[in-house]
């Protein structure tokens, strides 16, 4: 079992660290632009109105919906995350896959973010989206990277390079 709880341990580190570099991404752009909290309090609004519940519509609700939702996608995603970078400690084709799937991902976001834009999203920039969520996938891949000296070598291996 202390491999299952590492590999927690590191997820949910590599989670908050994502979490935390998106909100201060955020909090640093809508400073910049005059309305501090903009963004979590429009995400809050849209999670909590998923919920059919608007009897607390108040801004400090929708940033602390939006706080817990973030961090619990986070959290799971970096847990996911950590599960992939052991898992290539063993077969490290892995880290290839998750590569791939990465992009996919991004993409996706960045089209349902366009999608969106113009409506539930009133104004927030995919361009802003999209750089919040490449420095959270950097700031959790050099945590991921620092705590797996071996993965620049799995990742090379994976790659091809090691025959």
């Amino acid at each position: 079992m202390p491999q299952a709880h590492r590999l927690a341990r590191e997820g949910v580190i590599a989670g908050i660290i994502g979490a935390t570099t998106v909100a201060l991404w955020f909090l640093i752009v809508d400073t910049i632009q005059g309305r501090p909290f903009f963004t979590p309090a429009l995400l809050g609004a849209g999670a909590l109105s998923i919920f059919g519940d608007t009897t607390h519509d108040t801004m400090l609700t929708h940033v602390v919906m939006y706080t817990i939702v973030h961090y619990a996608a986070f959290i799971l995603t970096g847990i996911l995350f950590s599960f992939v970078v052991n898992k290539a400690e063993t077969e490290p084709t892995v880290l290839v896959i998750a590569t791939l799937l990465f992009i996919i991902f991004e993409l996706g976001c960045y089209g349902v973010t366009l999608m969106l834009a113009e409506t539930e999203l009133r104004g927030l920039a995919w361009y802003q989206i999209g750089a919040a969520n490449l420095l959270a996938a950097a700031a959790m891949g050099y945590y991921m990277w620092k705590t797996h000296p071996a993965l620049k070598e799995e990742f090379a291996h994976a790659m091809g390079g090691n025959e």
